[in-house]
């Protein structure tokens, strides 16, 4: 293990999983709480048609993945606040959609390019030095934003209606989640993949919230999950030489059963039952 260390790769792959892990659960705290699982799967395929374009047509294909992932989260977002539908129904035809789009990209390549199906699978050991730079970038971007509106983020996830009805902007707070959403689907796709990345999003999130009633703890045990799972699984790929993605999300949802099963609510729970 300490030999791969010495290796550039490695340490750029290391560096890219903790942040994508840490981003991945923090920003998931949210969407758990919110209900959004399902706008982050959405995204994802949304992001990864506008990779496929970028390789295409040969433009740059993480700032394509940026305006379809956006392009997806306010798209739908205007469409639930219009009320013509609800945000999974949209989400899901978006999601459809933007994936049938993806592969007719594909399809029109005229050579295989296995840059492209690292952004659908995942692919951490080959992040360049510049991809690790945007991965950085977007990473401070997005948690400063978490940071500067959390209290407002963690209000509208409990209860959006009141959360206006208390003077909070209530609208363009569930636009910047959204908005925030997708700029983490961006920086988490050449780590785990576009298939896999909604993965990283909900696991940690949904393993926190088996261990504390606390909403401070809960975004520290997510993150410190999201970020361990993701580094552990990097060391996993590297050492089995298996796939980075579904490493990464294996170990995390191993992680979540056995947080379910020794979950200080569930005994709670069941010893009620049994007092009862």
């Amino acid at each position: 293990m300490l030999d791969l260390l010495a290796y550039d790769f490695m340490q750029r792959s290391l560096l890219a999983a903790a942040m994508v892990g840490g981003l991945c659960s923090v920003i998931g705290v949210f969407v758990v709480l919110r209900g959004l699982a399902f706008v982050g799967a959405g995204t994802s395929h949304a992001a990864f048609a506008g990779v496929a374009l970028g390789y295409l047509m040969g433009w740059p294909p993480l700032l394509l993945a940026i305006l379809f992932g956006l392009a997806t989260v306010w798209i739908t977002g205007w469409v639930e606040e219009r009320g013509r539908m609800k945000l999974d129904v949209s989400i899901g035809i978006l999601y459809t959609a933007t994936m049938a789009l993806g592969i007719l990209f594909i399809g029109l390549m005229k050579t295989y390019n296995a840059e492209v199906y690292g952004y659908l699978f995942g692919s951490v050991l080959s992040v360049t030095p510049e991809e690790l730079q945007v991965i950085g970038a977007l990473s401070v971007l997005v948690l400063g934003l978490l940071l500067l509106f959390s209290k407002e983020l963690y209000f509208i996830a409990f209860d959006q209606e009141m959360a206006e009805a208390s003077g909070v902007p209530a609208r363009q707070i569930f636009f910047l989640l959204l908005t925030l959403v997708a700029l983490t689907v961006v920086v988490s796709l050449k780590t785990v993949g576009a298939i896999l990345v909604f993965a990283m999003i909900l696991i940690p999130a949904s393993t926190a919230y088996q261990l504390t009633h606390s909403l401070e703890a809960l975004t520290m045990y997510s993150a410190a999950i999201g970020t361990l799972t993701a580094v552990a699984g990097v060391v996993i790929s590297a050492l089995w030489d298996v796939p980075s993605g579904p490493a990464i999300v294996l170990l995390a949802t191993t992680i979540f059963f056995i947080s379910v099963f020794f979950s200080p609510k569930r005994v709670k729970r069941a010893g009620f039952i049994h007092s009862h």
